[in-house]
């Protein structure tokens, strides 16, 4: 259902988090394993001449592999359930459907044979679209963000942890689509009733019922993980124009359901204007209309970093870290979220694009000199940072993107852990220049050189030296899956992209 986030933005080179978001792109980079060769080569970084052993940590890291890892906590029957088959987006999502089934079973119960009103139980599926489209609006998801990140560092750990996965409120926003769709397929059984009745509803209110549900049981096909992940252009093209249409209809249902009700001596305006899903619907149709409002084609400068990224220098918009813009050449077709680089002090914002399908391996190939733009920069998961005293993030390959900024605004004490092949040759000097004047005590690991490293290993070490409380990783999604656990298993919190768009 989520038309003002964009549907769901393409997989791009960049690990993000969808809207709330609004949704996180996998960063293409292999699932780390480890390597005989990463024994003595924890925190070095390949470099233009001799500098190489000089560039964070030296022998410090020598030996981690040898490390043993402390046990997970709790029984492994209760950490898997609570890790990872009941993370907290399916908790959210549980909460929202549970809730609604438990409206929905007494309303079926209580209403007997004749069944509920057929306007009662289509308030009940407005108001639950309504909710899931308000939770993929880039305000409200910002909003959130800003809310759930004000917390002081002062406030114990436990209520930090969980403050910090506000970026799975995605779990709303799948529970009010689910509920809402079971809700219109009672309201459709209910007004098919009442219609043979000749009890108030008439043909057109059931056509549109019939066309809206029909769309609904659609897109959620195409939402399951598995059909999002596999046929991702497709998903998304699904969400945005079957999500336009439905939207479309919804307002001629409900305008068709309000004079079916309407009281004798009251005008049609009348009616409408005392109508509660007359003032949802127009508060989603706003949403969605919000961003397209902002639609507008920017001046982009290039930088080409080497033949596998490209970095997209903006001026038109101040970003801050956490942050992510939508780009596009087709805007009506397709769109990929990028995490924003802001540098304190310098105008603008830039975006780094790696190799990771066709759209980017163009973007690189031919750099733009425009791209259209939408909407306003919306926070993902990076974002929650600031609510930890010390913080270990660990980027692989083009996820330094979203982290970077974090380390350039020096706002948390932060130790940096970026793995990636070929560092300087791939992603310049500059950018990795920056980045250590930064964070002196950063470890930039060259995976060519060294050999994959174990991330799980690797990481905890750099947790307990750094005596840090928590752990953001943006990589691809096996390997975020594998750290986060690793991680929170062993009572870290650790926070990462949950591809949920």
């Amino acid at each position: 259902m989520s038309s003002s986030n964009g549907a769901a933005e393409e997989s791009a080179s960049i690990a993000l988090p969808p809207p709330a978001h609004h949704d996180i792109p996998s960063v293409p980079y292999e699932l780390e394993r480890p390597s005989p060769s990463t024994s003595t080569a924890a925190s070095s970084i390949s470099d233009r001449k001799s500098e190489l052993s000089a560039e964070k940590g030296g022998p410090s890291w020598d030996g981690y592999l040898d490390d043993e890892l402390p046990e997970k906590t709790q029984g492994h029957w209760t950490r898997n359930l609570r890790f990872q088959i009941f993370s907290l987006y399916r908790r959210l999502f549980g909460i929202v459907f549970i809730t609604n089934m438990a409206v929905f079973i007494a309303t079926c119960v209580q209403s007997g044979v004749q069944g509920a009103d057929a306007q009662f139980i289509g308030k009940v599926a407005i108001a639950n679209i309504f909710v899931a489209v308000l939770m993929r609006q880039d305000y409200v998801i910002n909003a959130f963000f800003t809310v759930a990140c004000a917390a002081p560092r002062s406030w114990p750990l436990f209520i930090r942890r969980i403050l910090g996965r506000v970026y799975t409120i995605g779990g709303i926003h799948s529970g009010c689509a689910v509920s809402g769709t079971i809700w219109l397929i009672l309201f459709a059984a209910q007004a098919t009733r009442q219609f043979i009745k000749k009890d108030h509803i008439t043909i057109p209110t059931l056509v549109f019922t019939y066309i809206i549900l029909a769309l609904l049981v659609g897109m959620i096909a195409f939402a399951y993980p598995k059909a999002r992940t596999r046929h991702h252009d497709t998903f998304e093209m699904t969400h945005r124009f079957m999500g336009w249409t439905a939207i479309a209809l919804v307002w001629c249902l409900v305008l068709f359901l309000i004079k079916d009700y309407q009281n004798a001596g009251q005008t049609l305006g009348q009616a409408v204007l005392r109508s509660p899903p007359f003032w949802l619907v127009l508060i989603m149709t706003c949403s969605i209309i919000l961003p397209w409002l902002r639609l507008r084609k920017v001046p982009v400068r290039a930088e080409v970093l080497s033949n596998h990224c490209v970095r997209l220098h903006f001026d038109y918009v101040d970003t801050h870290p956490g942050h992510f813009t939508r780009m596009s050449l087709s805007p009506l077709t397709e769109w990929h979220s990028f995490a924003t680089i802001s540098v304190p002090g310098t105008k603008g914002y830039s975006a780094v694009v790696s190799r990771a399908g066709d759209w980017t391996s163009e973007r690189i190939a031919n750099p733009p000199a425009k791209l259209w733009v939408r909407g306003v920069p919306c926070y993902g998961v990076v974002r929650v940072t600031p609510l930890f005293r010390r913080v270990v993030m660990v980027a692989t390959g083009s996820g330094i993107g979203p982290i970077a900024p974090v380390v350039y605004a020096k706002k948390v004490p932060i130790q940096l852990l970026w793995t990636a092949p070929a560092v300087r040759k791939t992603f310049g000097d500059a950018l990795v220049d920056s980045l250590l004047e930064a964070n002196p005590n950063a470890v930039i690991y060259d995976t060519r050189e060294h050999g994959k490293p174990d991330m799980v290993k690797l990481t905890y070490r750099m947790v307990r030296e750094f005596n840090a409380e928590a752990v953001v990783i943006i990589s691809n999604e096996p390997l975020t899956r594998k750290v986060v656990y690793g991680m929170m298993s062993r009572g870290i919190p650790a926070f990462g992209a949950i591809w949920d768009s």
